[in-house]
């Protein structure tokens, strides 16, 4: 068997290693921030015939831009969007694969703000793409003066931003991302995966696409829809940032079953999205009650918590291992990251990290 250093693999790629969160069948699963909810009966019935439908068709190629989901997704997100202005792919990371296709690769760069989404790095390396970045505020945070200061340092061809932030589920307020769009003549884009969970109230950066062309915001249909297993994401901008995705795109890169099942599932949004009032109140539930175990649990306007204070984190995620709780351990010194899954499910992951004591396991 040959091993990666046995073939002619890319340079830039040599030692770096694949994405991928711990793959372990437990009772409890809060660590890659899923819906824990299932899709309503009545939804999965609904999908399984528009599927059922498109298996009739699958002798022919899919439409290749998708019109039906475009239409659905601009009516769901609402604020005057146009079809034209919606594109959609397989999950929002082949989005960003796209986005750095057409504005990336050698002799571009991106700046971000890690601890960050860990894709945008990796993908920005599978593209060719130069990975920049500069340190966040305190606990997470960003402001005008630090994104700005960073962006006229480093001139860099694509700003991303993570909001809400993962993975400490710090919100970013918008006006970050106006001065982060002033600032730069390159692509701003903002990762809003878990928009959904934001307080009602919060406005979000789709807002601010209007006479700003180089503005991209991408959502997924993963988190909040209960869809990570179909893997669809996309993106709201200008539509010449659609024009300048289909030179990268991959032909028919949507498959007939896909557009099917998304399509069914908008029609149900009221019905898919009122799980989401439920995940926030299992987070509010985490942000209150792991400070009363001793733990300091960041502000997150996420489906996730991430909390400090360990004084061994692999030591506790294994400990919770073994007590048939999965979490996450994303490399941040003392901390871990828990997703706000159902009721009963936070309360055995409480019960069973209450039972470590303070500061976890030792």
């Amino acid at each position: 068997m040959a091993s990666l250093s046995d073939l002619p693999i890319r340079d830039d790629l040599r030692g770096q290693s694949p994405y991928g969160a711990p793959q372990k069948h437990v009772r409890v699963q809060l660590n890659v921030n899923e819906n824990s909810h299932p899709i309503p009966e009545d939804v999965a019935r609904d999908i399984v015939e528009s599927v059922a439908g498109a298996v009739l068709t699958l002798n022919r190629y899919p439409d290749r831009e998708f019109t039906a989901l475009r239409e659905g997704l601009a009516d769901y997100l609402g604020h005057g969007l146009t079809a034209a202005q919606l594109w959609a792919a397989n999950g929002s990371n082949e989005i960003i694969q796209q986005l750095l296709q057409a504005f990336g690769g050698p002799g571009r760069s991106v700046l971000a703000f890690p601890p960050t989404y860990s894709m945008h790095g990796i993908i920005a390396r599978g593209t060719g793409t130069t990975w920049l970045t500069a340190e966040r505020d305190p606990d997470y945070r960003l402001s005008v003066e630090t994104v700005v200061a960073a962006i006229e340092a480093h001139r860099p061809d694509l700003v991303f931003l993570c909001a809400p932030n993962n993975p400490t589920g710090t919100p970013v307020p918008l006006e970050v991302i106006e001065a982060a769009y002033a600032a730069s003549d390159g692509i701003v884009f903002v990762d809003e995966a878990y928009a959904e969970f934001m307080p009602a109230d919060a406005p979000s950066a789709i807002t601010l696409l209007p006479d700003r062309h180089r503005l991209v915001v991408s959502r997924t249909m993963s988190k909040a829809f209960a869809f990570a297993g179909a893997r669809v994401g996309y993106l709201a901008a200008d539509p010449a940032i659609a024009d300048a995705l289909r030179l990268v795109r991959l032909p028919y890169h949507l498959s007939a079953l896909t557009q099917a099942a998304a399509v069914a599932a908008l029609r149900h949004a009221p019905e898919m999205l009122a799980m989401v009032d439920d995940i926030r109140g299992q987070r509010d539930r985490l942000l209150r009650e792991l400070p009363a175990l001793g733990y300091r649990a960041h502000e997150s306007w996420s489906n996730f918590v991430l909390f400090d204070g360990l004084a061994d984190p692999h030591a506790t995620f294994e400990a919770l291992l073994e007590r048939d709780v999965i979490i996450r351990d994303v490399g941040l010194p003392g901390a871990l990251r828990v997703t706000a899954g159902t009721e009963q499910e936070t309360t055995l992951f409480l019960d069973a990290l209450a039972e470590l004591g303070a500061g976890g396991a030792r």
